[in-house]
């Protein structure tokens, strides 16, 4: 029972409520209000625990007290229900807060991935346009560069089209120099001619004048050894003045009837000789060496034999030489095809002489002629190139026919340069040397083998190349040509001692040893067997330059040292003209 008061005291107390057990109660609570008094100071509220006892008693006095408990312990689950109500309600609403942060937090997340995305988008629009503006930036420096290339190339090819037309220019001028020298020439031969004819009239008329002079002679006999003196002192003057003249003009003579009686103008020198009559010249003139002396003799055979000596080649070369002249002949005698040759390497090398060599040695006749000459002919050219191929059959023995400076005409056919006239004058050539002859040896001479035409060089059997001399072939060209220019001049000189010429002062030549010489050949690395030619000569003039025509080592070496400074400027200014600044 005690408990039962404590729970009803307890719930009274907190929750105030007791008026609603029935309507007495309520009554007696609300008369109860105004006597309600503040509590005391400890917080013990005595009369509200004396009416709730009070009212406890009622409760348990009255018959309903059962009621009256299970409708508290209804209203206490009520109460617990509404607090499990609110509880749940609660816990809805903080779900729903719950909800409402995340949402909100998505809501952010989402809009500060709009914001990223717009920035994004934004960079990537800026980046464009800074792309686009570089873009455009290297499309004009690129278009400027362009227009500065096209400058650039329309100058070139002015540059190459003023160069173009300087060069046909001097081409010219040197085409009418050319002319003008092939005029003089021809003035000069006419003139030589006429002196010629003039001189063959007056020896005819001195040998009628001798013949009657005989007739004189038989008629008095005590006068005849008189005569014969007087006519042999006549002779041997004419001989000594007139030998070297006789010989020369009849030399040009011959090669101008050579050219009026059917050699090409292209052939420059040639063996053949055929017009009628040709044998009287040679019985003229061995009659003419008939009246020489033995000096005069000896100076023929030692020219024969310097013309021999003068081809200085490498071993090996030489060689190869000596075998393409023994396959040449042995080809000849055979009657089998010829072999049509190419000799390339810089200028003074020696190709033109080994020509000849070749040309004499296997028996063949030779004809030459320069690439040069066929160019300035023009449509004629090709009429002239047929005329030296029908001319050279014509040769018994077989011609070699040389061609020096080949790539004048001869370049390829794909070249600018090259002129209609050039190209049919090539194409001609290339129809006549289409199959092998047994009749013509053709060789090539050019310093630029890589300019000819393909055509060309697959018609070339042998292919040689003639490089500048060794140290041991330059101290033999050494030797050659101190001989040649310097010693053989004292024989020349004493040739003259029955002519009316002042005999001048011989050469002295005095400790030129084989060393010295061999120094020099050592310093001439570079040079060329004419450029070792122009150096004695050069020697030669600085020896007449002296008053006692005196060669000594000092001056020896004093002319070597200069000509080897000299050709190492000539190659300086010559590499400087290939690359211009």
């Amino acid at each position: 029972m005690n408990w039962k008061v404590k729970h009803c005291t307890q719930q009274f107390t907190s929750t105030s409520y007791g008026a609603e057990l029935d309507d007495k109660s309520s009554d007696e609570k609300s008369d109860a209000k105004p006597a309600v008094e503040e509590p005391s100071k400890s917080g013990f509220d005595a009369e509200a625990l004396e009416r709730g006892a009070k009212a406890l008693r009622e409760i348990n006095s009255s018959p309903n007290a059962k009621k009256v408990f299970e409708l508290m312990k209804n209203q206490e689950q009520a109460r617990l229900a509404e607090v499990a109500a609110e509880k749940a309600h609660y816990e809805v609403i903080q779900a729903q807060a719950d909800i409402d942060r995340q949402r909100k937090l998505a809501e952010e997340q989402r809009n500060l991935i709009q914001q990223q995305a717009q920035a994004k988008a934004q960079m990537l629009r800026y980046e464009d346009e800074l792309a686009r503006k570089r873009m455009q930036t290297d499309h004009e420096a690129q278009r400027r560069h362009n227009v500065e290339l096209v400058g650039m190339q329309e100058q070139s090819s002015i540059r190459k089209e003023q160069a173009r037309q300087v060069t046909e220019e001097q081409i010219q001028a040197q085409q009418r120099q050319t002319e003008k020298e092939r005029a003089e020439i021809e003035r000069e031969t006419i003139r030589v001619k006429a002196m010629a004819e003039a001189e063959g009239r007056a020896h005819e008329a001195k040998l009628t004048e001798d013949h009657n002079r005989r007739m004189l002679m038989e008629r008095i006999s005590g006068e005849k050894e008189k005569w014969l003196a007087a006519i042999n002192t006549a002779f041997s003057h004419i001989e000594a003045a007139g030998v070297y003249t006789t010989r020369e003009g009849a030399r040009v003579m011959w090669g101008y009837v050579n050219r009026l009686l059917g050699q090409p103008s292209l052939i420059r020198e040639s063996s053949v000789v055929r017009f009628p009559g040709f044998k009287i010249i040679p019985w003229v003139k061995n009659k003419a060496a008939a009246f020489s002396t033995g000096a005069g003799a000896a100076s023929s055979l030692a020219e024969y034999k310097n013309d021999l000596g003068n081809v200085v080649l490498h071993p090996s070369l030489k060689r190869r030489i000596e075998q393409l002249s023994r396959t040449t002949a042995n080809t000849k005698a055979h009657e089998a095809p010829f072999r049509n040759m190419l000799f390339h390497g810089p200028p003074g090398t020696g190709k033109t002489m080994v020509a000849k060599e070749i040309a004499r040695k296997s028996g063949l006749d030779y004809a030459m002629m320069t690439g040069g000459d066929v160019a300035p002919l023009g449509p004629q050219a090709v009429t002239k190139i047929h005329q030296i191929f029908d001319w050279a059959k014509n040769s018994r023995k077989g011609l070699l026919l040389f061609i020096d400076e080949a790539d004048a005409f001869l370049c390829e056919r794909n070249s600018t340069q090259m002129s209609e006239a050039q190209r049919s004058a090539l194409n001609a050539l290339l129809f006549r040397t289409g199959d092998q002859s047994r009749d013509i040896v053709l060789v090539l001479a050019t310093n630029r083998p890589g300019d000819l035409d393909s055509a060309v060089t697959d018609r070339m059997d042998e292919v040689i190349e003639f490089p500048l001399p060794g140290e041991e072939e330059r101290f033999k060209l050494l030797k050659l040509y101190l001989n040649t220019y310097l010693s053989n001049q004292n024989e020349a000189k004493s040739n003259q001692a029955f002519s009316f010429k002042k005999i001048p002062q011989q050469i002295t030549i005095r400790d030129i040893t084989d060393d010295i010489l061999r120094d020099a050949a050592r310093k001439i690395k570079e040079f060329s067997g004419r450029e070792i030619a122009k150096l004695l000569a050069s020697v030669q003039a600085a020896v007449y330059g002296r008053p006692d025509c005196i060669l000594d080592s000092m001056l020896f070496t004093e002319i070597v040292d200069y000509k080897v400074t000299e050709h190492h400027q000539r190659l300086k200014l010559a590499a400087e003209g290939c690359h211009p600044v």
